[in-house]
């Protein structure tokens, strides 16, 4: 912290107050938070550093949409998350600074990439019920491969928000359902992946010094997403992410 300027501080704030937000009004806006952190610190210090930051904002999303959670969904997710988390584990054993920043535009801009397909192609119908008919074998498929890809991405970048927003969309989602089984699945998840990310040396006294700082960012902008989450133009607030997404994943990939 003692290395940061002011400027560098107040974009950290910024973006841990968007994390908040992005949990409670727009899941997946949160890669901008990802883009800031990972320009303002070490790309692949800043994973460990935001994951507690997400964390609080998860629980903030569970105390809000806690009813509203799909759980056969998230149980046919689960097994093939843990496959992609411990691929991305794997990965970061290895993976250097400038790998991990071109690792994370790539994704980034790979997430814009899906963003736009699922606003073109998605439509949002009718909320799962509990009890429904088993899923089909292509069902199955469908949740193993975005278990995988969302795993990784998430271990390896914290940015498995859009491709859980893709799935949860495309298995017929409406918005309470979708921000409360969002909300349970990066909880548990995110929970998950902090003994990986201690064993990494990714989470240490220093980060958890700096998290500190951070957290208290976070409440008001969780407050902030659940007044707005009925009132938001999401259809220009998803193009200004899909816009600051992609510069932020170039400004990553040219400058590693």
């Amino acid at each position: 912290m003692d290395t940061l300027t002011l400027w560098q501080l107040a974009a950290l704030a910024a973006a841990s107050a968007l994390v908040g937000f992005s949990k409670t009004a727009v899941s997946g806006a949160n890669t901008i938070s990802l883009a800031v952190f990972a320009a303002v610190l070490p790309a692949r210090e800043s994973t460990g550093v935001l994951l507690p930051i997400l964390i609080a904002g998860d629980l903030l999303a569970v105390l809000t949409y806690r009813r509203h959670a799909h759980w056969p969904t998230l149980l046919r997710l689960f097994p093939a998350v843990a496959v992609g988390v411990v691929a991305g584990t794997l990965f970061m054993t290895w993976a250097g600074d400038a790998a991990v920043r071109t690792s994370i535009g790539a994704i980034l801009i790979f997430m814009a990439g899906v963003t736009v397909w699922r606003r073109r192609t998605a439509a949002v119908g009718a909320e799962p019920a509990a009890g429904s008919a088993p899923p089909t074998a292509a069902e199955r498929l469908k949740a193993r491969s975005y278990g995988v890809l969302g795993g990784f991405t998430t271990m390896v970048a914290n940015a498995g928000g859009p491709v859980m927003s893709l799935y949860l969309l495309s298995a017929g989602f409406r918005k309470l359902g979708f921000l409360g089984t969002s909300a349970w699945f990066f909880l548990i998840v995110n929970t998950s992946k902090v003994p990986f990310s201690v064993g990494l040396g990714l989470i240490d006294a220093q980060s958890l010094l700096l998290d500190a700082c951070m957290l208290v960012f976070v409440v008001p902008g969780a407050g902030i997403g659940r007044k707005c989450v009925d009132r938001i133009n999401q259809r220009l607030f998803e193009r200004l992410v899909i816009g600051a997404t992609v510069l932020g994943g170039l400004q990553l990939l040219l400058n590693p």
